[in-house]
């Protein structure tokens, strides 16, 4: 791992507004970053210095006078971002002001040929700041590891090709996904929210005040743990509630339901939904059903909550189908919520793990700052 240099407070104050940035003068650093403009201009040469910042050509103003355009340098380096989905592995990397430099997809056996595929993309003068792995597992709050780090069967399917000696964090899938939506999704604009997953298994990622909720022990939003069934004379079981919500028993539903004259029964989701959409009475009363049951658990998320929007996302959640059937159930049973489908589909995960692997590749190189005197 090639360690960021040691900065002064303003450098680094303006290194971190330039990478939100993208490009910009050092009047708009100045502003950006609330710094004089004389620190400003200290803080660009000294950045240039360690070629964490590097000229971008000029811009006019409205009085005609040029200014000198500022982008990051060869230096600061890039970020890699790994969704380990149940199917398929994606993969992106990132220059530190978010520019997509590399991407890979493959089969989740092989995730750690996809991982080393996005790597070798990757410029190989930018030095690798940070990695984030989104997993379906519970992660705690800002947990961090070595590369070379063991962390049970889902990390080491693809630390055998991580880089030793580069910072790695795990975050949930489903709140990467929210993140996503936050910023490139159905929830731009809106500072609190919830994102609904409906897949294989189920999850809710929680936004408030525009921030991830990830809980004391990183589980918020674990709804697999809600106590089900829930009834006289019926005994909770441990995941109950996602085995029954979850796209194998829907499938499995549908498959004890479906008639002999409607053919070979659905073996997917997609199928089964489109077999709906085409008019399909046997599988359009499977959809309903599951928009019920979905709608019910909105219903739940919407009492403790109180979010305002939900967004339905997953495998399955993410069919508009299911909207209507959602949408009458939670407001027969709770108060008025906006509810909408994902925007950004199945790609939502590893955005939003690469938007988190970016933050944190500029607090590699910013949290080095240093008073020089």
């Amino acid at each position: 791992m090639v360690r960021a240099p040691r900065l002064t407070e303003s450098a680094s104050a303006v290194f971190a507004v330039l990478a939100q940035a993208g490009t910009a003068t050092r009047p708009q650093l100045a502003s950006l970053a609330r710094l004089s403009k004389p620190t400003v201009s200290s803080a660009v040469a000294e950045l240039e210095g360690v070629h964490l910042a590097a000229h971008s050509g000029t811009s006019s103003g409205a009085t005609g006078r040029s200014a000198a355009v500022y982008r990051l340098g060869p230096a600061a380096g890039a970020v890699l971002a790994v969704d380990l989905g149940p199917a398929l592995t994606r993969v992106r990397g990132c220059a530190l002001d978010g520019t997509l430099l590399a991407e890979a997809t493959g089969p989740r056996e092989d995730a750690a040929d996809v991982v080393r595929e996005a790597l070798s993309a990757l410029p190989a003068d930018a030095p690798l700041r940070t990695i984030v792995v989104a997993v379906g597992d519970v992660t705690a709050p800002q947990k961090m590891r070595p590369a070379t780090a063991k962390a049970g069967p889902v990390f080491d399917a693809v630390a055998v090709a991580l880089p030793p000696g580069v910072p790695v964090h795990l975050e949930n899938n489903v709140n990467c996904a929210a993140l996503a939506e936050l910023h490139e999704g159905a929830a731009r604009g809106r500072h609190t929210f919830g994102y609904l997953r409906i897949g294989v298994g189920i999850g809710l990622g929680i936004v408030v005040g525009g921030q991830v909720l990830a809980g004391a022990n990183g589980a918020a939003g674990e709804l697999a743990r809600l106590p089900y069934p829930w009834d006289d004379g019926l005994e909770p079981r441990h995941e109950a509630l996602e085995e029954y919500i979850g796209s194998r028993s829907l499938l499995r539903r549908a498959g004890a339901a479906w008639p002999e004259s409607d053919g070979a029964r659905p073996r997917t989701a997609e199928q089964l939904f489109a077999l709906a959409q085409g008019g399909s009475d046997a599988a359009r009363a499977v959809v309903d059903r599951h928009a019920v049951d979905v709608g019910r658990l909105a219903a739940a998320v919407t009492a403790v909550l109180d979010p305002g929007l939900l967004v339905l996302g997953g495998s399955t959640g993410s069919f508009p189908q299911l909207l209507p059937g959602v949408r009458a159930e939670l407001e027969r049973l709770s108060w008025p919520t906006e509810v909408v489908s994902s925007q950004v589909g199945d790609l939502g995960t590893v955005v939003g793990a690469a938007r988190l692997a970016v933050a944190r590749g500029v607090q590699t190189v910013t949290e080095a700052a240093r008073k020089k005197d």
